[in-house]
């Protein structure tokens, strides 16, 4: 069993108070890690570590600072199997997902945003001959930067890449759920020389550590993915002290499938953007709603390939799910399926755990979940599940479609399948989501904005979007 400690201006150094949280192998259901349990006494001395640093960093070059991150890229790259794997094992995601997925895009992350500091540019507007104005990003100061638990590792360095590059030094708080792989990062972040301070990671609860960093008045920007109820009380604190904000939030992102929609295609990514990563995902397609016409065979072709879907051993190089993150919330999901049997539904496949051996009979494992017959006000289609379960409903006309996918308080992504360019178009524009994937999902380009509408969050970040969040943009006025 390994005891993980915080990391603060450089080092690694138990909590204050001494205290520790167990944490779970999912697949095992046995504790396989001690985290900190950080008060605000650590959280304090991080900021602190990360104010002192912010002197220096602030003024090293964006050359000097593109290369420390190319350097982190590539020793991560160096380590990438034994990274995946203490990602699977701490938080239950198939070790090929983890590998060949998201440990590129935590590398990615730091190689992208380096290159965006060498090639960034200041903008400039000229005024009729008699002046010119141009405008300037400087660093906000210290960050604080909060992580989920469901992709720990490739979101956590999603907000640390940009952060440092513009500048600022950073207060990492991770999910005291998956807190292995930023511990790990901790260390190769001292060998690429990010020097003492620069970014320190607090590890522990959102109540304790989590709202001692967002309250704290020596940090000036909160980027936060997680709940929405989270949220609510970071935006709360914030604003009132006058903190930049960042929420990327949850989602009930509806796949639309219009009659004309290539099967072939359309089935066996409509079936990962419902179960990839166990659907502890906020952009996972949870609601499918298919046009009437074809439903029968769109149901049935669904169905053969979801039960072709191997839950599992994580470490099996076969396996398409594994386990959910704890066993609070296997429990809530299974709550779900409950409240959908009790409102009419039909569990058309799932809703029970696979019979697996040895250790893994502890596991938090719950096989893909299917439901038909419910009413679009229904809770399970109103509520983000975060978790293998998804509906199936039916629609007559794009303007109905458009009408259920938007009935929902989210507004995060959505999926439409058609060939017909011209109404995917169209639907594409009605939608009260932030992205749209047409005929795909998933497709990632880092240059692209990326946040939420409505309760799916609050501003953007990616590309320039990330660089202008983790700034301050200064204009200068010079007169001739």
């Amino acid at each position: 069993m390994k005891t993980l400690s915080n990391f603060i201006g450089g080092e690694y150094c138990p909590p204050i108070s001494g205290k520790y949280l167990d944490s779970f192998n999912p697949s095992t259901g046995k504790v396989h890690c001690l985290v900190p349990d950080s008060d605000n006494a650590d959280v304090e001395r991080a900021v602190a570590s990360a104010h002192t640093a912010f002197a220096k960093w602030r003024k090293t070059t964006r050359k000097q600072r593109a290369a420390i991150l190319n350097r982190v890229a590539d020793l991560l790259e160096e380590r990438i199997d034994e990274f995946a794997l203490a990602e699977s094992q701490d938080q239950g995601k198939p070790l090929s997902l983890a590998k060949d997925i998201e440990m590129p895009r935590a590398i990615d992350n730091f190689r992208f945003f380096a290159a965006c500091l060498l090639n960034q540019g200041a903008h400039a507007y000229e005024m009729d001959g008699e002046g010119i104005n141009y405008t300037n990003r400087l660093p906000v100061g210290v960050t604080g930067l909060i992580s989920p638990w469901n992709l720990p590792l490739y979101l956590i360095t999603w907000k640390i890449a940009p952060s440092l590059a513009v500048g600022n030094t950073a207060v990492c708080k991770p999910s005291e759920l998956t807190s292995l792989t930023a511990y790990m990062l901790a260390e190769v972040l001292n060998e690429a020389g990010v020097p003492p301070g620069v970014c320190n990671i607090v590890l522990g609860t959102g109540a304790k550590a989590g709202a001692a960093l967002t309250a704290h008045e020596k940090v000036p920007l909160i980027s936060f993915t997680g709940g929405t109820a989270t949220a609510s009380s970071i935006a709360s604190t914030a604003a009132p002290l006058f903190k930049k904000v960042g929420l990327e939030l949850g989602g009930k992102n509806p796949n639309i499938i219009f009659a004309d929609a290539d099967f072939d295609k359309c089935i066996p990514t409509t079936v990962r953007s419902s179960f990839q990563n166990q659907g502890e995902i906020c952009l996972c397609g949870s609601r499918i709603l298919v046009e009437e016409s074809v439903y029968d065979i769109f149901v049935e072709r669904f169905l053969v390939a979801v039960k072709d879907f191997k839950v599992g051993d994580p470490l099996n190089e076969g396996t398409n799910m594994g386990a959910l993150v704890s066993a609070e919330h296997l429990n809530k999901v299974r709550s779900y399926i409950q409240m959908a049997v009790d409102s009419g539904g039909k569990v058309l496949c799932g809703g029970d755990s696979p019979k697996l051996d040895g250790e893994l009979q502890g596991g938090y494992f719950l096989n893909p979940t299917v439901v038909t017959g419910l009413n679009d006000d229904c809770r399970v289609l109103q509520e983000e599940i975060f978790g293998p379960v998804v509906t199936i409903s039916t629609f007559k006309t794009m303007d109905e479609a458009i009408a259920k996918a938007n009935n929902v308080r989210y507004g995060l992504s959505a999926s439409i399948w058609t060939q017909d360019i011209s109404k995917a178009h169209r639907t594409a524009q009605q939608l009260d989501t932030a992205t749209v994937w047409i005929n795909t999902w998933m497709r990632r380009d880092l240059r692209v904005p990326f946040g939420g509408m409505k309760d799916s969050g609050l501003g953007r970040e990616g590309g320039e979007f990330s660089l202008d969040f983790y700034s301050e943009l200064k204009n200068i006025c010079v007169h001739f």
